[in-house]
């Protein structure tokens, strides 16, 4: 009898994430709990979900960033082109911040106590994609491990101030209120003025050299005059040097605010006024998609008109402009929950829809389970007010709406279908989420696997033992694939993965989504940036 030439054979595909086959742990939750087979995954999953210095619900600041620490170390000293791959694709495509910060600076820490030299400024440089992160660096450095800064470290925030040091972005990010501003970056690093140094440690033009000896100066010399070069300073002094009282006219010429680096932020101060109706609307043309979804409650309130309005919405319902911001897409969630028209609802929901452009369409029957247990509930990050039992709903929808035949469903200490219907708002269904207790995440698998294609289950993976096996995806045949989406990157996992059908993906952004079709089209997954 044939042991393996059986009817249709799928091949042992596997995933990059590997988490071992049999449980050596236990979850948070008391379940056996599968530990990341090697410290590439377990750092990944971390990295992905890692908002640096908050507690999580299970795992104080402290602890969670110790263990981050102690990965990165390890990973950059065994394996430094993975980590060189992993950086830049941390900061940009998953457009992890603080995370990809702090790994960056770190594996340089290890990597030159192991006299490992080469790449080290790259490393630093990658991660820094706007202009107030060379000054978070130099102050995690120095608040970490004191003023010694070592060369590659200093020359790599330097590419990087060269890089991003315009009149714009000292004018945004420069220097006011800062512990490290722009003046002390230039300080410390000296950026290019080496001599033989490479492209990347030039400067960009005589606009720069004379940009960075303002910068210096100013801190020391307060009355140091502007150089001719300098347009948009010299534009901005103009308008700062306006009595209060004629200010507000020239809010009838939006372009004056534009050329002199004049954002939202500095408006208010400079009117020492209100933020009325007019303010905002001589402001908007200029703000950046992040700033217009972060307001839209303020344009209500003041008042704006349709017309500001609807120069909103073309920007919220543009696709490009959606995919160059990479904001997570909960943050046109917690838009919608905040803001109090109806007029932004469609123009969110599209820039939603933009923000999961990975989601793939699959074919067949799906099941797609959301934890909604109380872990979930816990905030992403202390001031955003955003939690990832939203996100998984997010997540866990987008890819019911957008399956041929899927089933939803969410769970917690119990489980119950959520009805999508074909075609409707991806906002309007996510108002049938609940809060449901506990993790009883095999029960939930149990309870609605009907013959399914496929399973995924969007939670932190921190499940119950439960009565009957805790192993969420041992409760599907073998032969199905079950593909888990990690929210948290806990060191435990709630079953295997890598092979055999069964795949961890990670993080807060859509990206993995692309694994799916790609695995099942029998074909291994590798990382992300490979």
């Amino acid at each position: 009898m044939a042991k393996f030439n059986r009817g249709a054979v799928r091949p042992a595909v596997t995933s990059p994430v590997k988490t071992e086959h049999v449980a050596t742990g236990r979850t948070h939750e008391g379940g056996p709990g599968h530990a990341r087979s090697d410290a590439r995954s377990e750092l990944f999953l971390l990295a992905v979900t890692n908002m640096v210095g908050e507690n999580t619900f299970y795992e104080k600041a402290g602890d969670r960033d110790a263990r981050f620490r102690d990965l990165v170390h390890q990973v950059a000293v065994d394996d430094a082109d993975w980590m060189a791959g992993f950086l830049p694709w941390l900061r940009g495509e998953a457009n992890m911040r603080s995370a990809s910060l702090v790994a960056a600076l770190e594996a340089v820490r290890a990597r030159l106590a192991a006299g490992l030299n080469g790449g080290n400024r790259q490393l630093v440089s990658s991660v820094i994609r706007r202009a107030d992160e060379p000054g978070e660096a130099l102050a995690y450095w120095i608040g970490t491990y004191g003023r010694a800064i070592p060369k590659p470290v200093k020359r790599g925030i330097g590419d990087a101030i060269l890089r991003l040091g315009t009149e714009f972005n000292y004018v945004k990010w420069g220097s006011q209120g800062k512990g490290i501003g722009f003046a002390d970056v230039l300080n410390l690093t000296h950026p290019g003025d080496r001599k033989g140094s490479s492209q990347a440690g030039r400067f960009q033009g005589p606009w720069q050299h004379d940009l960075f000896g303002y910068v210096v100066k100013r801190p020391h010399q307060p009355d140091t005059p502007i150089p001719e070069s300098l347009e948009t300073l010299t534009r901005r002094d103009a308008l700062l040097s306006m009595p209060v009282d004629e200010r507000r006219q020239v809010l009838e010429d939006p372009e004056l605010l534009a050329r002199a680096g004049i954002t939202w932020e500095a408006l208010a101060g400079w009117l020492q006024g209100p933020m009325d109706a007019a303010a905002w609307e001589a402001i908007v043309p200029s703000m950046g998609i992040f700033a217009l979804v972060r307001n839209l409650r303020n344009f209500d309130q003041a008042g704006v008109s349709d017309a500001v309005a609807e120069r909103v919405a073309a920007k919220l319902a543009d696709p490009e402009v959606i995919a160059r911001s990479r904001m997570f897409p909960f943050r046109f969630l917690a838009a919608h929950n905040a803001a109090p028209s109806l007029r932004w609802a469609w123009p969110l929901e599209r820039a939603l829809d933009h923000s999961l452009s990975n989601v793939p369409r699959l074919d067949g029957r799906t099941l797609v389970l959301v934890d909604r247990s109380g872990s979930m509930f816990g905030s992403v990050a202390q001031k955003s007010g955003l939690n990832r039992a939203d996100s998984a709903a997010v997540f866990g929808t987008a890819l019911a709406l957008r399956a041929a035949s899927a089933d939803l469903v969410e769970f917690g200490t119990g489980h119950q279908s959520v009805e999508v219907r074909r075609g409707e708002s991806l906002l309007k269904a996510l108002e049938r989420f609940h809060s449901m207790g506990g993790t009883n995440t095999a029960e939930a698998v149990r309870a609605h696997y009907r013959g399914h294609d496929r399973v995924v289950i969007v939670t932190d993976e921190q499940a119950w033992s439960g009565r009957r096996g805790a192993d969420p995806t041992g409760q599907v045949p073998a032969d199905v694939p079950v593909y888990t989406w990690n929210l948290a990157g806990y060191r435990y996992g709630h079953g295997p993965s890598g092979e055999r059908n069964r795949h961890t993906f990670g993080g807060l952004s859509d990206a993995a989504f692309r694994q799916i079709p790609l695995l099942e089209a029998n074909r291994n997954a590798s990382w992300p940036w490979l």
